[in-house]
């Protein structure tokens, strides 16, 4: 298997001036940094707008004050430890705090902080929660990346939720197909235990997140044909993101090799407010109004994609924003609100829906279900380190 490199050093990018390595090295103290050579290699470096540059590479921007570390309240999720169960039918096992790269604009980039611990190399409790509650019919494996786990963890994590009748759905959360599609398509176990457990009758899903088409590499290709051929279904999500994908015709492109590739493209998500997001951000009416433009250069295959906040209340779809005026359904609801139409004032510079007079009426902000997760949100805003004995725990 080919052996791609990481790296969690600035100095070793040749490409960076010393100025700007001093200047990024303040960054990475509170937001961490990890990219590896075959991501590295998709970077136009003669471009400083190079949109895969500003997905992994550092910026200043990040240190401006904006959002918060959890900014849908995660930790109101947490049954168990590991295991967050929002929707009624489907929970999530976070079984990883590590990703092939780090997205700049990563909503859970308050997993890769040494002071947080959510995702447990163990989840027995999780299954165990899981098992013990039929209404779950899904589950999903995220983090973190859950394909930068050893390949028996994989198989053993898939054969145990196999054994439990009701969870019919296994998805697996990961940019890895993008980020390093080689750890998938040259592993011949991966891809086994792959076609043993996506059946006819219960499948796997693989949730990709490619946010360019400069991703969609022969390699990426490649990755999702042997993803196919494993008996997996491959879907695509992205936040839409100033700088990077905010251009109706690079995001209509996205769509059209997403579909051209049988990637079926799934969400568009608004930027959520997480602390470091800030130069990311756009208004809701403009990313209501890019996206529109993009669904407009694309097949009814691309159209099928969603727009939607995934707000602490649920996942918000942004069906219309017409004349100061935000139109939004539930299309998952934490309060069980499903299809519950809101017609709110939307200002100009509403990005999110807390922004928008009136929110409030339609949600209330939710207790939580254990004590064991401490919010991230109540914890100091630059990451401790760790003792030494802490971290011989």
């Amino acid at each position: 298997m080919m052996q791609v490199k990481y790296s969690t050093n600035l100095d070793e990018l040749p490409w960076l001036t010393e100025s700007e390595k001093a200047a990024l090295k303040h960054v990475t103290e509170k937001f961490v940094f990890r990219l590896n050579d075959y991501y590295l290699q998709l970077i136009d470096w003669s471009n400083p707008n190079d949109p895969i540059r500003k997905l992994v590479i550092p910026n200043v921007n990040e240190l401006q004050e904006y959002g918060r570390w959890d900014a849908s309240d995660e930790d109101t999720n947490y049954v168990v430890k590991g295991c967050q169960h929002k929707y009624r039918t489907t929970a999530l096992l976070l079984v990883s705090e590590v990703c092939g790269s780090y997205c700049r604009f990563c909503f859970r980039k308050r997993l890769f902080r040494t002071d947080v611990k959510e995702a447990m190399p163990d989840v027995q409790d999780g299954i165990e929660y899981i098992a013990r509650t039929p209404e779950i019919n899904n589950v999903l494996l995220t983090g973190g990346d859950p394909f930068i786990l050893a390949t028996s963890k994989i198989r053993n994590l898939l054969e145990t939720l196999r054994s439990i009748e009701h969870v019919k759905i296994i998805r697996i959360g990961s940019k890895m197909p993008v980020f390093n599609p080689m750890r998938i398509y040259e592993d011949e176990q991966l891809l086994d235990a792959i076609r043993t457990y996506s059946t006819e009758e219960k499948r796997i899903y693989i949730m990709a997140h490619v946010n360019h088409s400069k991703e969609i590499t022969p390699e990426a290709k490649r990755c999702f044909k042997a993803l196919h051929d494993a008996g997996a279904i491959v879907v695509n999500q992205t936040p839409v993101l100033k700088g990077i994908n905010d251009d109706p015709a690079v995001l209509g492109e996205l769509l059209d090799r997403l579909s051209w590739a049988g990637v079926t493209p799934y969400y568009f998500f608004v930027n959520r407010p997480v602390a470091g997001n800030r130069g990311f951000v756009l208004t809701l009416e403009e990313v209501y109004r890019i996206v529109e433009k993009a669904k407009s250069r694309t097949s009814g295959l691309g159209k099928r994609v969603k727009l939607c906040m995934s707000h602490t209340s649920g996942k918000i779809e942004i069906l219309a924003i017409e004349n100061g005026k935000a139109y939004l359904k539930y299309h998952q609801s934490r309060d069980g609100e499903y299809g519950k139409l809101m017609i709110l004032d939307c200002p100009l510079e509403a990005a999110w829906f807390d922004d928008l007079p009136g929110n409030e009426k339609y949600w209330h902000r939710p207790a939580k279900k254990t004590t064991d997760v401490i919010s991230v949100n109540e914890m100091p805003d630059m990451p401790q380190k760790k003792t030494i004995n802490e971290l011989l725990r």
